[in-house]
């Protein structure tokens, strides 16, 4: 970029946001770097833009509307000058026309740019949800951005080990471990944490959600916005939090969709147990409503008789693999996402019902790894750990962790170790941890906003809607009540979605709170 556009046609805007110190400085205090170095990396991206072309052939039938670009930010915002890279953006522009009524024309109101959560998902395809019917109105007033945020995809990838050890053979998930498999498991997390800083080095600090939320205002400037309107998923909602407490003049709309506790104490340590108690919870939701359709998948009529078919597979799977591919890691992880998603749960008790019936094929179709996709598994996983462990302080001691999960184990056995064996690198790390920021805006530094929260969600557990709406003044909750899928923006729930679009469309906003009736449960398919 060039250094003289700081002085031309961007000067004007450097100076004001120079002048404008963070949400919560005291007054008279000096900005710290960091934000003055934010400074000149917008000024900068508002100067020069994002040049939108063709997307890039990556083996993605992308439909022709669809436009990708790239926007350039400091690695390190304390030294803007310093090394670029660049992140990865995509667009389809507003349509202007009224779905229900092609001869009338729709204002535009800008952009809308989305973030799917993580850390580590990319929301570089979100564009190409205009063409589905519950996102045309909105598709209709807004360009629609997403794009891949540091570390993932193209943008900057993390990496911090060989793609082909990812989907290393079936693996074992043993709810209550023993201690010669924590031994290992520790050794593991060790030399991943150790990969992770022989392959990026002293880069790698500077992958976290601090760097996150100055990127997204980076992207507001390059995009032409003066004020940024933002939809942010699961974690999104977290850097998105983040983003409104720096630049709370910068915001228009924030739409916070199954939203992360942002409270400084649980990040992430804590929160990943809340998050492993919620999903024994909801574990209890998957099988009740499996144990409702006996008849259809002979699982067992009640929640316990469930337990007891699950646990018989995964003994089964961890004498013999399905395939050689299947062992018990790979049936958990294919029914912990039916805990994220209802919408999943008929696959998946098929699945399960098939495979004790002789049949381990729809396993094996399931839950059988995917090589071709180990290269984005092993960059995402990449990117969670890394953020998740620069954000703030982890215990270091294994007897913390230990203590801690051995407890809650016995009373969430599902999801508890697979959990901390995720995490468990965070002990370990070698790069430098922030320290995380208190979310919070006062009355009137905020533009009202808009929570979404489903009242069982397991993966971002409704108490962390309730804290960011508590931390944002302003703020308007929407809860779906008694249903648990994660993410619930342009999902089956036409009362959430009526919410989306009033707020998105037309500012428009409950007084402080609402909910809506849960969407349908999804009906069971036997087996063709």
């Amino acid at each position: 970029m060039r250094a003289a556009a700081l002085y031309t046609a961007a000067g004007s805007l450097l100076l004001t946001t120079l002048a404008a110190a963070p949400a919560g400085s005291a007054p008279g205090t000096p900005a710290p770097p960091e934000a003055n170095g934010t400074a000149v990396a917008v000024a900068r991206a508002a100067a020069q833009g994002v040049e939108f072309g063709p997307c890039a052939d990556d083996g993605q039938d992308l439909p022709g509307r669809m436009e990708c670009g790239t926007v350039r930010v400091p690695l390190d915002y304390a030294r803007p000058g310093g090394r670029q890279i660049e992140l990865a953006v995509s667009r389809v522009r507003a349509t202007q026309r009224d779905p229900n009524n092609s001869k009338r024309k729709v204002p535009r109101q800008g952009a809308l740019v989305f973030n799917p959560g993580g850390p580590g998902a990319s929301g570089f395809h979100f564009p190409l949800v205009g063409m589905l019917p519950e996102w045309k109105r909105i598709g209709a007033a807004y360009d629609l951005v997403g794009y891949a945020p540091r570390g993932v995809g193209r943008s900057a990838p993390l990496s911090c080990r060989d793609p082909k050890e990812v989907f290393k053979g079936p693996t074992q998930a043993p709810t209550h471990p023993s201690e010669s498999y924590k031994r290992e498991r520790i050794a593991q997390a060790k030399t991943y944490a150790r990969g992770c800083a022989e392959r990026s080095g002293d880069a790698l600090r500077h992958y976290h959600s601090l760097n996150n939320a100055r990127d997204l205002d980076v992207l507001r400037a390059a995009l032409g916005e003066e004020k940024l309107t933002f939809l942010g998923s699961s974690y999104g909602t977290y850097f998105g939090a983040l983003y409104a407490t720096l630049f709370p003049s910068h915001v228009r709309r924030m739409v916070f969709d199954s939203a992360v506790n942002p409270d400084p104490a649980r990040i992430w340590y804590h929160n990943n147990l809340a998050q492993s108690a919620a999903f024994e919870g909801r574990w209890t939701d998957v099988k009740e409503w499996i144990a409702r359709h006996h008849g259809v998948y002979g699982l067992g009529e009640t929640e316990e008789a469930v337990q007891r078919s699950y646990d018989w597979a995964r003994a089964r799977l961890a004498a013999e693999p399905a395939g050689g591919k299947v062992g018990p890691g790979q049936l958990q992880n294919l029914f912990l996402q039916a805990g994220y998603y209802d919408d999943y749960w008929p696959t998946r008790a098929h699945a399960l019902s098939a495979y004790l019936k002789g049949d381990p094929q729809p396993l094996i179709d399931l839950a059988a790894p995917h090589r071709e996709a180990a290269v984005e598994a092993e960059n995402a996983s990449a990117v969670y750990t890394a953020v998740e462990c620069n954000d703030a302080p982890w215990p270091t001691e294994w007897e913390v962790w230990d203590r801690d999960n051995s407890r809650l184990a016995r009373v969430a056995p599902f999801e508890t170790w697979d959990n901390v064996w995720m995490n468990l690198p965070c002990a370990y790390w070698q790069a430098p941890r922030q320290q995380p920021l208190d979310v919070r805006t006062g009355p009137g530094e905020l533009p009202p906003t808009l929570i979404l929260a489903a009242e069982r969600d397991a993966a971002a557990p409704y108490e962390g809607a309730l804290e960011l709406h508590r931390r944002l003044s302003g703020s308007v909750l929407v809860t779906e009540r008694d249903a648990g899928t994660h993410g619930i923006a342009g999902g089956p729930n036409a009362c959430v979605n009526g919410y989306v679009e009033a707020y998105l469309l037309e500012g428009r906003l409950p007084v402080r709170r609402a909910a809506c009736a849960p969407h349908p449960e999804p009906k069971p398919r036997a087996a063709r």
